[in-house]
């Protein structure tokens, strides 16, 4: 990787370089992620499907887009991989997504990302941008084909990347398990990838902002791709998996756990002698008053002597 050509004093460089050591000293088998040798602001990924689901030995590519602000920006993600959850050549909503930034850590990195959209994978879209739902033979059919070949995807540059990581990812992910007929009964009708509604929210989104990736190697704010201005809810229920991926995290203070205050309750006792010592006030200034208006009209001699 030409490290030369970049600022290495800058934060979002200096903090990529470090992922990228980080991912080729210490590989997974669930995922794998480098960034263009021309541009390292731009990555390709690979991820499995989460084991005990429908996606279960599929391999899916995508694309992560880092922001020049990362890591206080969130990235951006894309499946290239036809895969019945998310939207192919789409940029997906997620909380872990530039669609969310509110939710976004600077303490998450590309390695956290993944690991939660391995998570996201077998959960209900509700609806979000970037999502279809097939039926689970549907995503178990495109799990097997996903095996066969790498997509077709960018420059000459891009595409033997993908191809690498795919011949990787082969090697570690196991076959895909077969669908028994009683699973296949439970399924219901799902709505095709690329259908109009949803597509027709993303046309133009990306490989047109292919070109522009391409020859950038350190992108400028304004060069990100424009996001959906309408609001979206998130990527289906995250689940615990995600939970806890996202919160193992360190967040370097950032987050707090609340405490409830504790409340005491004043016993029966202190009331009666609350109620006691009020009532003895009362008399005591109520005497003090008695004396001084006898004073002041002049029989206080007499109450002197007869007290």
């Amino acid at each position: 990787m030409a490290e030369d050509k970049y600022n290495l004093k800058n934060p979002a460089v200096k903090r990529i370089l470090q992922e990228v050591k980080e991912m080729q000293s210490n590989p997974s088998d669930d995922f794998m992620s480098l960034p263009l040798e021309e541009n390292i602001f731009d990555w390709q990924f690979a991820i499995r499907g989460p084991s005990e689901t429908e996606f279960e030995g599929g391999i899916y590519h995508g694309r992560i887009q880092l922001p020049a602000e990362y890591p206080f920006k969130p990235p951006s993600f894309m499946l290239l991989t036809p895969n019945g959850r998310f939207e192919t050549q789409t940029k997906i909503c997620l909380s872990i997504s530039n669609h969310h930034p509110e939710h976004w850590q600077p303490s998450w990195s590309v390695r956290t990302a993944l690991v939660a959209l391995i998570a996201f994978m077998p959960t209900n879209p509700n609806g979000a941008l970037g999502s279809v739902e097939y039926k689970k033979e549907e995503r178990r059919s495109l799990a097997i084909k996903s095996r066969a070949a790498a997509p077709r995807y960018g420059t000459v540059e891009r595409q033997k990347l993908i191809d690498e990581i795919h011949e990787c990812m082969l090697s570690k992910v196991p076959p895909v398990p077969q669908l028994s007929p009683s699973q296949d009964s439970k399924e219901h009708p799902s709505n095709r990838e690329g259908e109009v509604q949803v597509s027709s929210q993303h046309d133009g989104a990306t490989p047109a902002g292919e070109a522009a990736a391409e020859g950038s190697p350190n992108p400028a704010v304004g060069d990100r791709i424009v996001e959906e201005v309408q609001e979206a809810p998130l990527n289906g229920n995250p689940g615990p998996e995600v939970a806890r991926t996202l919160n193992a995290a360190p967040s370097g203070g950032s987050s707090q756990l609340l405490q409830r205050p504790e409340m005491k309750v004043q016993k029966p006792a202190d009331d009666r002698l609350f109620t006691w010592a009020a009532v003895g006030l009362t008399i005591a200034i109520m005497v003090l008053l008695f004396k001084k208006f006898m004073k002041s009209s002049g029989h206080g001699a007499v109450f002197m002597d007869g007290s």
